[in-house]
């Protein structure tokens, strides 16, 4: 393999072990892919992420056929391929976080309790359910994500993407966090939902945040 295949294969595995740690998956839910050129470097199917070798590595191009690895890549590999088409998108994080999880069942868009969505692009969409693994779960995905970095997947799961996999994963532990506020806050109440200028400029703000 390719040193830098090798290396996203290594960041892949790390990443989807710290879901499991994280409690965003149980099991051999969710997946997590990382892009190379022109090759897709992703988890495999029903496979417990710590039992993942070096020699276990699975990479795909951009039209699925496998270039690399005998285990079959992950049923979510449609939903992967059609982000990395469509969107700028170099790592690939889908969890079945339960807070998030929960908040797909209740609402179409995750309310903007906290300034935090603005980092996801704007209020988080909910994409209508879909069998996992179809094209239609796809392109329900890709609606959702319209100039956004992340969306719900409806009784099913979070997706986020971004320039690294460090990045996506952020994304993706903002998101599960944000949901849990919501779900705390509706509970004890009516929540104080943050209007579009508000979001605006947490926007413009969090461009500049952190270090250069």
């Amino acid at each position: 393999m390719p040193d830098a295949v090798e290396k996203a294969w290594s960041d892949v595995v790390a990443a989807a072990r710290r879901t499991v740690a994280d409690g965003l998956v149980v099991g051999t839910s969710g997946n997590v892919s990382a892009r190379v050129g022109d090759v897709v470097v992703v988890t495999p199917t029903g496979v417990p992420y710590d039992r993942l070798r070096p020699q276990d590595a699975v990479a795909v191009d951009l039209e699925g056929r496998q270039v690399a690895g005998e285990l079959a890549p992950t049923s979510e590999l449609p939903l992967h391929l059609a982000v990395y088409r469509a969107t700028d998108a170099r790592a690939i994080v889908h969890t079945h976080a339960p807070h998030a999880t929960a908040v797909s069942t209740l609402v179409d868009v995750v309310p903007p309790v906290h300034y935090v969505t603005a980092s996801l692009g704007g209020p988080v969409r909910v994409a209508p359910y879909a069998l996992y693994g179809t094209p239609a779960l796809a392109e329900a995905a890709l609606a959702a994500l319209r100039d956004r970095t992340a969306c719900l997947m409806a009784n099913h799961g979070t997706l986020a993407y971004g320039t690294s996999l460090d990045q996506a994963y952020e994304r993706t532990a903002q998101l599960e966090w944000l949901c849990r506020v919501w779900l705390l806050s509706s509970a004890a109440g009516a929540p104080r939902l943050l209007p579009p200028a508000d979001l605006a400029a947490a926007a413009a703000s969090l461009s500049t945040y952190g270090q250069p």
